[in-house]
């Protein structure tokens, strides 16, 4: 074997397992997390929490717009350490709490929630930062923001009363 042949194959064994990591899922989630330790079924209980927030109508619900992987990844990068411990503990006290089969009921479950409590400010987390990944989504910006290109047209015919 020459040397161009070993240096070659000793590439493509490489890029292989590089390509064959990334490829193998442990079971978390969908996304690179630093500091949060998510599954993927806590991953699939805030998409379903988050199409409860934005439900699907004539326009995309939360889901669609994949606003559950906004709120980790903004939650895992913007938010202090405190409040990602208060996050992750609400989270998993509302999961054993809820049951998401009812909508209305999820919907009245998360209205009543007591004041300072760890559900309450998982809540208030998750409810800002959806409605921030809402507000900022493509689907809004092409079709719910009217883009003006200028403040405001310029028109040098107006008549003044005077």
């Amino acid at each position: 074997m020459n040397r161009r042949t070993a240096i070659k194959q000793f590439f493509i064994i490489a890029g292989g397992l590089t390509i064959l990591s990334s490829c193998l899922n442990d079971g978390g989630a969908s996304i690179v997390l630093n500091k949060l330790k998510l599954s993927a079924e806590d991953e699939q209980f805030l998409g379903d929490l988050v199409d409860v927030l934005i439900p699907k109508s004539d326009t995309p619900g939360g889901k669609e717009l994949n606003l559950h992987l906004f709120v980790i990844k903004m939650v895992d990068d913007c938010e202090s350490p405190e409040n990602q411990e208060k996050f992750v503990s609400g989270f998993n006290k509302l999961r054993k709490q809820l049951n998401l089969a009812n909508a209305k009921e999820t919907e009245n479950s998360l209205a009543n929630l007591k004041d300072k409590t760890d559900e309450k400010i998982f809540f208030e987390i998750f409810k800002s930062r959806a409605i921030q990944g809402y507000m900022n989504s493509e689907y809004v910006m092409k079709n719910k923001v009217i883009y003006k290109l200028i403040p405001g047209p310029y028109n040098g015919a107006v008549k003044i009363n005077g």
